[in-house]
């Protein structure tokens, strides 16, 4: 029997093939296709998609090409599928040129905080995107229901979902994704070269080299262009590491013992207080906020929770019969629902908290 959900994915390396794998595995039907022939062929042969066109009722298309053909990828889907219920996203690892020049409301820039160092289709995995966290970059066009509805797909397959500006995405994600990789690949090509003297060298390496650079082993192909689209906050980041860098080495030299244990004082209470812990139905606040149907309320409001890092694990639209407002209800943590809740209303919206 056909499912009612059906989505097809272009582009079947790791990312792609994974989100395909996790839907089906959620109950979608899953289409799929890919520019090599092969790696289609293989799709097909390990049950990861079902078929390499999509049917004419697809509901949700996903776009995992190469960030620099994301925007005519999606033009082109866009243009022959006419349904006006139709969700297509992204999954690129940068935003702001993808959002600008992809202007269909039926268009929502996505980026999994996902990956591994295992490489295209043989390497995907169906839970691949269980806890991470996927960026969606909403605009002041983007329909409250569409965003409602690609927010509970990804729930789906496992994903806590956040939203920010496509501007803000690539600014933080230089630090968060981007830099970390130069660093690993650096780091291991200074290993690796000195191995060259000392063989033993790679030998001596524990858990705390390996952790640092596992991402260094992931696809290198896909870096480049990546880079280079996000290349001012790269460079600005990679800017102030150095200096930190610096100050570091100045208080090795200098026997600065305050100005070590200060910074990993610091770095190691950051760490602790990493976002990750899954929650229960019980440690759940369900919250009702009335929105204005006008360009940017559902924008705000999700914006304001990522900002605050208040995760919202679900989210539902409900429209009014008369007048032009809804209704958003958002599942929260219990421990910071008061606070959303007053940044809320300190922007205007009513907010009313079941019990």
């Amino acid at each position: 029997m056909t499912s009612a959900k059906h989505a097809h994915v272009v582009g079947l390396g790791l990312i792609g093939a994974s989100v395909a794998l996790a839907l089906g595995e959620a109950g979608w039907r899953v289409t799929g296709d890919d520019l090599d022939p092969d790696v289609v062929a293989l799709a097909l042969a390990s049950d990861v998609i079902e078929a390499s066109d999509p049917d004419p009722e697809v509901q949700l298309i996903i776009i995992a090409t190469p960030a620099g053909v994301v925007a005519d990828v999606a033009a082109d889907y866009l243009a022959r599928f006419d349904d006006p219920t139709l969700i297509v996203t992204d999954v690129a690892g940068v935003k702001g040129a993808i959002v600008h020049d992809v202007t269909s409301p039926r268009f929502l820039g996505g980026h999994p905080m996902a990956g591994s160092e295992l490489r295209g289709l043989r390497g995907a995995r169906g839970d691949l995107f269980q806890g991470c966290t996927w960026v969606l970059t909403p605009t002041s066009t983007t329909p409250a229901d569409l965003y409602g509805r690609l927010h509970s797909h990804l729930r789906e397959i496992g994903a806590n979902v956040v939203a920010v500006s496509s501007a803000d995405h690539d600014r933080l994600v230089a630090l968060a994704s981007h830099v970390p990789h130069l660093l690993a690949g650096a780091l291991m090509n200074q290993a690796a070269e000195a191995a060259r003297e000392d063989a033993v060298l790679l030998q001596l390496a524990a858990g705390g080299f390996r952790d640092m650079t596992r991402i260094a082993a992931g696809d290198p192909a896909i870096w480049p262009d990546i880079l280079f689209e996000n290349r001012e906050a790269v460079a600005a980041t990679m800017m102030m590491l150095e200096e930190r860098l610096v100050a570091l080495r100045t208080a090795v030299q200098t026997h600065d013992r305050g100005a070590l244990e200060a910074s990993l004082t610091s770095a190691s209470m950051a760490r602790r207080q990493l976002p990750g812990r899954a929650l229960k139905s019980e440690e759940m606040a369900y919250l009702r906020v009335l929105i204005a149907d006008r360009p940017g309320s559902l924008a705000h409001v999700t914006m304001t929770a990522s900002e605050m890092l208040v995760n919202i694990y679900d989210i539902e639209i409900a429209h009014a019969i008369e007048g032009n407002k809804g209704t958003l209800l958002l599942a929260v943590d219990v421990e910071q629902a008061s606070r959303f809740m007053d940044a809320l209303r300190a922007a205007d919206f009513e907010v009313v908290r079941e019990t």
